[in-house]
C-alpha cells in the first residue's frame, strides 16, 4: 500500500499520509501504531514495521468539516459500484425522483444503477415500475471523505471508515 490512514485520538478518521510520514510520527511518538501493513522500512541500523493505521497520541481539534462532494465517482463509492435495482454492477448514477419532476440532485435522492436499469426507468417513479429500494440512499458522514479520493485502500482501514447505511437512515 502506498498510504497509512491517520486517526485522531479519538479514533476518528483525519487524513491519509505516506508511510514515510507515518512511519517519522511513530517513532517520534507523535502517534501509536494501530495496525501493521506486514511490511517494514529499514535503516542502517533498525528496521521499523510500516503501520497501515496510526493514531495521533493527542486530540487534534479540526475546525471546519466539510461535506462529500455529490460526484459520480462518491456515489458509485458510496453504494459500493453495485446497482441498487438489481445488484449487478453499476457504472451510472441515477435520480430516485428525476429531475423532470422535480427530483433534486442531492445525496438522498442519486443511487448507483447499472445502464440497463437506468434506461428502463427513465424518467419514471419507482412505484411506476413497481420497483422499490432496500434502503433509502443517505448522505456519507465527512469523516469518509478522507479516503473517497485514494485509489487502493488497505482492508485494515475498513473498521476505522464503516458507515452503517440502516443506522444513517434511521438516525
Amino acid at each position: 500500500m502506498s498510504g497509512t490512514l491517520v486517526l485522531n485520538a479519538t479514533y476518528e478518521p483525519l487524513c491519509v499520509v505516506t508511510l514515510r510520514r507515518a512511519v517519522v510520527l511513530v517513532i517520534a511518538e507523535k502517534a501509536v501504531m494501530v495496525e501493521e501493513s506486514g511490511q517494514s522500512m529499514h535503516a542502517e541500523r533498525v528496521t521499523v514495521p510500516v503501520p497501515s493505521v496510526v493514531r495521533l497520541a493527542h486530540f487534534v481539534r479540526v475546525p471546519y468539516r466539510r461535506e462529500i462532494p455529490l460526484t459520480r465517482r462518491a456515489v458509485l463509492d458510496r453504494d459500493e459500484h453495485t446497482c441498487v435495482y438489481c445488484s449487478a454492477k453499476a457504472d451510472t448514477i441515477d435520480h430516485v425522483r428525476p429531475r423532470s419532476r422535480g427530483g433534486a440532485h442531492s445525496w438522498t435522492n442519486v443511487v448507483a444503477a447499472c445502464e440497463k436499469c437506468n434506461h428502463r426507468k427513465g424518467d419514471r417513479l419507482l412505484h411506476e415500475l413497481g420497483w422499490s429500494l432496500v434502503g433509502a440512499p443517505v448522505q456519507p458522514p465527512a469523516t469518509v471523505a478522507v479516503v473517497l479520493g485514494w485509489g487502493k485502500r488497505d482492508p485494515l482501514w475498513q473498521p476505522y471508515l464503516t458507515f452503517d447505511r440502516v443506522t444513517a437512515a434511521t438516525a
